[in-house]
């Protein structure tokens, strides 16, 4: 039988049994693509700050556990910091005491800011640098030991192709620094761990994506009207961490480009009623 050229050929694929270690994850695409995974049966570690809800934001690291058990997977909510030496190797330690190992990580967690040297403060400055690029860089350093006992492992990073057009770092140079080391940590682990085996790739939306963060910013719900649903970087990131290893490192993947490989030729589904031509183009592409 064939698949619709709105489905990714990954419905033959399956998640069932892999164990994901990842940042941040109650809200907005890291939920999108843990539940993604939980509807195949994975279980999903989450390592968040987020034990209280926000005031403008839904969701804690246990609403997002009670969604993904709901959703047919196995949760483990962590509460801890990424930014915290002491928090990620315990968020390892208990993540492979409850599921046995560790196949995937997920390095999710993000903090932005969008402000211009004169604006931006030292401290927005330092946050994201020790959530994206050090947190990134921790996360899948003390995770590689149970990474390797994995028939299949994988770090995905939601991190942005590296491009070193100056208008990028011109118009905000902090952020672009803090998540093009996200990509350099990227780049360094898929040559530094291609002998073992793990897949180190990065994924990245062509467009704006509908979260939370995206309707709190100013004139969201302009921005949310114009982006994407979240289920395109699911059922992408589903795609990349279901194929072998070994044969998929290195690359900064775009959600469109993903599914195109996966046969999918149809995105209206993640933006019904938008005309291609009227959807945000996301940052960096």
């Amino acid at each position: 039988m064939s698949i619709p050229n709105n489905t990714p050929e990954t419905t033959s694929r399956s998640l069932a049994g892999r164990t994901i270690l990842m940042s941040g994850g109650s809200r907005g695409i890291g939920l999108a693509i843990a539940l993604r995974a939980a509807a195949d049966g994975a279980n999903i570690a989450m390592l968040a700050k987020t034990a209280e809800p926000h005031p403008k934001l839904e969701g804690t690291v246990y609403t997002a556990a009670e969604q993904l058990e709901a959703a047919g997977g196995k949760a483990l909510p962590i509460i801890g910091d990424v930014r915290r030496d002491e928090d990620v190797a315990r968020a390892v330690e208990e993540t492979v005491k409850q599921f046995g190992g560790i196949d995937i990580v997920l390095n999710n967690a993000s903090a932005i800011d969008l402000s211009g040297t004169d604006a931006v403060t030292m401290k927005s400055y330092d946050l994201m640098a020790d959530i994206n690029t050090r947190g990134t860089f921790m996360l899948s350093k003390f995770s590689l030991e149970a990474l390797r006992r994995s028939d299949n492992p994988h770090i995905l990073t939601l991190s942005p192709p590296l491009n070193l057009d100056p208008k990028w770092a011109g118009n905000y140079l902090a952020y672009t620094m803090a998540k093009y080391g996200m990509s350099l940590t990227t780049l360094g682990l898929a040559e530094e761990l291609k002998n073992d085996g793990i897949a180190v790739n990065s994924l990245w939306p062509v467009t704006g994506i509908d979260t939370a963060a995206i309707r709190n910013m100013p004139g969201g719900e302009k921005l949310a009207a114009a982006s994407r649903s979240a289920d395109i970087m699911a059922d992408a990131a589903h795609a990349i961490l279901t194929r072998p290893s070994r044969s998929s490192t290195g690359n900064f993947f775009t959600d469109e480009e993903v599914l195109r490989q996966e046969g999918v030729t149809d995105f209206d589904r993640y933006a019904p009623g938008v005309p291609a031509e009227k959807l945000m183009q996301d940052f960096f592409l």
